[in-house]
């Protein structure tokens, strides 16, 4: 998969980059309840890092050409 974010780079709440998963409000109910991409909280800052950012994408793939019908 082509990575959706850049590896290397860490995102803080703001960046609108992150608008492609959900919304400032989205990240905090799923930070809340455990739920989400893994995050590291600095005091009050909460950062992402491309590279979890992109594993936890890649684990909601769905390939619908797999989905055991026949």
């Amino acid at each position: 998969m082509a990575d959706l974010f850049e590896q290397d780079r860490n995102y803080t709440l703001g960046d609108t980059d992150l608008d492609l998963i959900g919304d400032r409000d989205k990240l905090a109910q799923w930070r809340h309840k455990g739920m989400g991409p893994a995050f590291y909280k600095l005091g009050r800052k909460i950062i992402y890092r491309g590279a979890d950012l992109n594993a936890w994408a890649e684990a909601r793939k769905v390939d619908p050409s797999k989905s055991g019908r026949d």
